[in-house]
């Protein structure tokens, strides 16, 4: 494996991580008053759109990132809708 695709995978594993703590908190409290709904679907869309472009462009880390980022993005986003 080349050092971009290293750098790559890094990057992924750190942002996509950053997700984790606030998908538990928002599924255990089913609290998403501090989220706003706008944001979430845009960032959702913006996040399918990267794992489209990944997918195109046959890019492992983009690829992994945004398709778990897309997870937990949308998991958060159910949640703002299903309990206001």
């Amino acid at each position: 494996m080349d050092l971009i695709t290293v750098t790559g995978l890094a990057a992924a594993f750190c942002t996509t991580t950053s997700f984790v703590p606030q998908a538990i908190k928002t599924i255990r409290t089913k609290d998403t008053s501090g989220i706003s709904l706008g944001m979430y679907a845009l960032f959702s869309f913006g996040t399918l759109l990267w794992l489209i472009y990944g997918l195109c462009s046959y890019n492992i880390p983009i690829i992994i990132a945004n398709a778990i980022t897309l997870l937990f993005a949308l998991i958060i986003l159910t949640y703002k809708i299903k309990y206001r």
